[in-house]
């Protein structure tokens, strides 16, 4: 499947769908910490990820790998950024890179440390980002970029450059690239099955009838 259709395709199932499904799929958890969630807005994220890895250090160097990826990585994607080690209560992400990505047509940013810069990024841009945090702090002597387009580890869940990143109120899943047709199958399957339960409940005023059916819950 091509990405454009493959992204409009996962744009429409729900999260919930999509993390049950590559839990059957992939036979290992999508979904990410809870902590990781909207901080701009309630707009939904999909594209493919492109990813950094910052270290702890006490140099004062910018987060160079971030910014060139951001000037770099094709239109619609998702910059998401992995830290290790060091004080995770900083913001890896302002309103100079939010500039960044809208100028590149980027699909929005999932973050495993903080963002600040929110009032900015909200009233210039609504540039969706997902982050574990909010916080003024800088990562200036606290973290250096050390790698771009290379796994990490974001909310508990390892993100392979280009995997699919989908994320709205609900939380934010990655599905991998290698499967991520199959598991869109399999949530439109459980999105589509769900809406009929949900159909034969209001009708019938029992959810016991709905579950007995359909087996969902």
């Amino acid at each position: 499947m091509e990405m454009k259709d493959l992204i409009n395709a996962l744009n429409q199932v729900a999260i919930a769908s999509l993390a049950d499904a590559v839990d059957k799929v992939c036979g290992r958890r999508g979904y990410m910490d809870h902590t990781i969630k909207p901080r701009i807005n309630e707009q939904r994220i999909c594209g493919p990820a492109a990813t950094v890895l910052e270290a702890a250090t006490d140099e004062f160097l910018p987060p160079q790998l971030a910014l060139d990826l951001i000037d770099e990585a094709p239109a619609g994607s998702v910059i998401v950024i992995s830290i290790a080690g060091g004080e995770p209560d900083v913001a890896v992400w302002g309103g100079l890179m939010t500039a960044g990505a809208v100028a590149n047509g980027h699909a929005g940013a999932v973050l495993d440390g903080g963002v600040r810069d929110l009032v900015e990024i909200r009233r210039d841009y609504g540039f969706p980002v997902y982050a574990r945090a909010v916080s003024p702090g800088t990562t200036l002597g606290r973290y250096k970029t050390v790698a771009s387009q290379v796994p990490v580890c974001v909310g508990g869940v390892v993100v392979h450059p280009g995997d699919l990143m989908v994320g709205d109120v609900d939380g934010v899943v990655c599905v991998p690239r290698a499967q991520a047709e199959a598991v869109l199958a399999m949530a439109q399957d459980i999105d589509a099955r769900e809406a009929e339960q949900a159909r034969l409940i209001m009708v019938e005023k029992s959810l016991r009838m709905g579950l007995a059916k359909y087996g969902r819950i």
